[in-house]
């Protein structure tokens, strides 16, 4: 009986990684070896960045804040502890959204929390 190599399978296996690798350069794109190497590499890297952009904007958020509660006249550290105290229940994003696009509303606040 002859030896089956299951190619349907094999081929659509290859197919990914090179539909995945598309637009690299050189090698990267066609050669399956390099492809998969480039690709695991990317995939990695797009897992990690994920987790890293909820971390860059959360500092976004604070540096947003920390220069809005200066320009009250207070510290970043002080300003979220006075919001905290107050029960004010606000997160770092609505904060930063209020010290850009609405200082007056950021103000208040920091009125209120002085």
């Amino acid at each position: 009986m002859p030896r089956t190599k299951n190619r349907v399978a094999s081929k659509a296996r290859r197919k990914k990684v090179l539909k995945l690798a598309k637009g690299y350069f050189g090698t990267r794109k066609s050669n399956i070896e390099t492809a998969r190497n480039a690709v695991d590499k990317a995939l990695a890297y797009a897992y990690v960045g994920r987790k890293q952009k909820k971390r860059d904007y959360r500092s976004l958020w604070i540096e947003r804040i920390n220069a809005a509660a200066r320009l009250e006249g207070m510290s970043y550290s002080k300003f979220m502890n006075a919001v905290k105290e107050k029960g004010i229940e606000l997160n770092r994003k609505a904060l930063a959204d209020l010290a850009m696009n609405q200082p007056d509303a950021f103000k208040a606040i920091a009125n209120k929390v002085k």
